[in-house]
């Protein structure tokens, strides 16, 4: 079982404030570092290390080799990835002394993806293989379908969310991940109501596996016949960039071995916990021997649990 990631590539540009500047404000800033990001780069990243076998498919420009090579180092397959003229994907990442962060996107080559391309990359795909998407390239409603129709599992971060979700045929994947203000926006329901959030996906998207991660609230699942949510870890914040996609990694591995949903959420959530702990995006995710010492040592204490309830 193979993820194939049709993701973003990021060069992150970090500018460390101790508070983010209102409109009209010039404040200094702390420290500037660069790294290699991208929801799709970290989550090809997460997936790896957790134990997943990932090809990422995905367009670097001229600046983009160390992109690439990021890929390469954590065990991610790069032999799919394109060389585009122009520049790569680019954010802008204000992190603050909470750990907080404020991200500005520019697509360069993530937008530079064409179905011919697609089709090359999805020929290669075995049955039981899953499609990995976010919103940072173009044509994911078109991979979507092309996937759907080759018979594979698709899951979907819809992030960073846009209107063009509204165009992307949902009831295709088999997974799809959103935070309460996504899933709020795609539901227009409460963000503060999370419950109401997945009743309603639950409802317009029958069959579909829902993650709704809700930050320090934690994450409700609902899928494999049972709902169930899970608090978080407890961790010291030096960097919540790719806390996110650390825990979209590691529980796309769970859901792929057929491990046990708890495991899976437990793991995903201490991976997301040494995450946020760390500086940086990709280089902040930990590997799964990692994960499984500070669950064992109980490092952040004890993943506070809700009940599960079962599928109405």
């Amino acid at each position: 079982m193979k993820i194939w990631n049709f993701g973003s590539l990021n060069i992150d540009d970090v500018y460390r404030v101790d508070s983010f500047p209102r409109p009209g404000e010039t404040r200094p800033c702390l420290d500037y570092s660069v790294f290699c990001g991208g929801k799709g780069l970290n989550q090809s990243i997460a997936a790896a290390k957790a134990g997943s076998l990932v090809c990422h498919v995905g367009v670097i420009g001229e600046d983009g080799e160390m992109l690439a090579a990021a890929l390469e180092r954590n065990g991610v397959e790069t032999g799919l990835i394109r060389r585009a003229a122009g520049r790569s994907g680019r954010a802008v990442i204000q992190v603050d002394a909470r750990g907080q962060n404020c991200i500005l996107l520019y697509g360069g080559a993530n937008r530079r993806l064409t179905e011919e391309y697609v089709d090359e990359a999805l020929a290669q795909a075995a049955a039981d293989d899953m499609v990995l998407l976010q919103n940072e390239t173009n044509l994911v409603g078109e991979i979507i379908d092309k996937a759907w129709r080759r018979g594979l599992r698709v899951a979907l971060n819809a992030a960073p969310m846009d209107s063009a979700v509204a165009s992307y045929d949902l009831r295709k994947l088999s997974w799809l991940i959103v935070n309460e203000i996504e899933g709020a926006e795609i539901t227009g329901r409460d963000s503060e109501k999370p419950l109401d959030i997945i009743d309603s996906l639950a409802a317009s998207y029958p069959g579909v596996g829902l993650l709704l991660t809700l930050g320090r609230r934690g994450v409700c699942c609902h899928g494999h016949g049972r709902r169930l949510a899970l608090g978080i870890y407890e961790a010291p914040a030096a960097d919540t960039t790719a806390a996110g996609d650390a825990f979209t990694g590691y529980f796309l591995y769970g859901i792929l071995r057929g491990l046990p949903l708890e495991r899976t959420l437990d793991q995903a959530a201490m991976a997301s916990a040494l995450c946020v702990a760390r500086k940086g995006a990709s280089d902040s995710i930990p590997a799964r021997d990692e994960v499984e010492s500070a669950l064992a040592g109980k490092i952040f204490g004890e993943l506070t649990k809700g009940a599960a309830i079962s599928l109405v």
